[in-house]
């Protein structure tokens, strides 16, 4: 296929530029970012996420609003230091005040579930 107007070399820079544009753009954009997190209630669990996929309270998953769905996230607590990764499958969290909501594995690997809320370092890790 060709688009008019265009040389073979410049088609296939578009091609290349569309696939790689959501990984370099969820690598730059938001490679670190810091912010308060919360996790998901338990009885959410089974419930439709954005994405599609059924929320398992027991997966390694959260909730940003703008990384793209299946980006992989390094989640750090900055309170105990753990950390944990976890796949975006929904969008949230819906207060501005927090940047990232994980589901209840994460907040429990975190030692997040006793505070309820606190602040984290996100560091995306790719696709």
């Amino acid at each position: 296929m060709q688009i008019r107007g265009l040389t073979r070399r410049s088609q296939l820079l578009l091609v290349l530029l569309a696939i790689l544009s959501p990984w370099t753009h969820a690598e730059t954009a938001k490679a670190a970012e810091e912010g308060v997190a919360s996790y998901y209630a338990d009885s959410l669990h089974g419930n439709k996420t954005a994405s599609g996929e059924v929320y398992d309270k027991d997966a390694m998953t959260a909730a940003h609003r703008t990384l793209p769905f299946g980006t992989r996230v390094k989640v750090t607590y900055l309170k105990t230091g753990k950390s944990v990764e976890v796949v975006i499958n929904d969008r949230g969290p819906h207060s501005d005040k927090l940047i990232i909501d994980v589901s209840g594995a994460a907040a429990r690997a975190l030692g997040l579930t006793d505070d309820g809320r606190g602040k984290v370092r996100l560091e995306v890790l790719g696709p």
